[in-house]
């Protein structure tokens, strides 16, 4: 059939505009539109930080090393106060008859507390030096009967080792030889682990020049420092520790106990 020539016009009319309806239509469905949109070029979507994240990132701050590794100087849940410039002085191995006496007098010219991590059998043979250190204000941990590397022994002797040293809130493992077993029967003895950040290595008496380097290139705010006040002539160290809290209170630093 032939249409007059004015109906051809309007059919024709009539399927351009539904061609142009056709091409306006977008052809990517509504969700995958937005998700297009939120990474164009206004950038992603904001991300959202974990919890976890956000504590590793508090517990770097501290500035302190060996953190968020297997054998943290502290641990994970126990914050150090580390608000300005504080240090943690402590003296491991003793009491000892000549050298404690000599570190808690050049601490108490420095207006200095620390920690002392006594052997069970040095504190049972010298008590009124723990009782000295302690009504000076210094704190005492435990270090252990006899001073053995605790992962070379049976559980059985871990467990004598450790509960038969003093009574205190922290517990250092000789050596720093540890694992989680050991850790666990310290928390069994209601014992937090507490290692170091700073060796001076004074065990190793290499003149307290060395020694006193040690401190000051390892001093920052929160970092836990190792020395020792028995085990050996400790000469070194006390002069060391003089020159070094001389140096380091000039510097603003104060310095406190471990919270054993």
């Amino acid at each position: 059939m032939t249409l007059p020539p004015g109906k051809l016009f309007l059919i024709a009319a009539i399927l351009f505009g539904a061609a142009l309806a056709q091409a306006a239509t977008p052809a990517t469905p509504p969700a995958a539109a937005h998700h297009l949109v939120a990474s164009g070029p206004a950038g992603p979507a904001p991300l959202k930080i974990s919890t976890a994240s956000k504590v590793v990132a508090k517990h770097r701050s501290t500035g302190r090393k060996n953190q968020r590794t297997t054998t943290p100087a502290v641990a994970d849940d126990w914050t150090l106060t580390n608000d300005g410039k504080v240090l943690y002085l402590t003296f491991d191995d003793g009491p000892q008859v000549t050298y404690t006496p000599q570190v808690l007098r050049v601490l108490a010219r420095h207006h200095a507390k620390a920690t002392f991590f006594v052997l069970g059998r040095e504190a049972a043979a010298h008590p009124e030096l723990v009782e000295l250190a302690r009504s000076q204000g210094h704190h005492i941990g435990n270090h252990t009967w006899d001073h053995p590397m605790l992962t070379h022994l049976t559980p059985k002797r871990v467990r004598e080792e450790i509960f038969s040293g003093v009574k205190s809130k922290c517990f250092r493992p000789p050596y720093r030889d540890t694992n989680a077993a050991v850790a666990a029967v310290a928390a069994a003895n209601h014992q937090r682990q507490i290692l170091w950040d700073v060796d001076t290595n004074d065990w190793e008496k290499p003149g307290a020049a060395a020694i006193q380097h040690e401190i000051l290139r390892g001093a920052r705010p929160g970092a836990i420092i190792l020395m020792h006040d028995g085990g050996g002539t400790r000469t070194q160290t006390v002069a060391a520790l003089d020159r070094a809290l001389t140096v380091l209170s000039a510097r603003g630093y104060t310095f406190r106990s471990l919270p054993c």
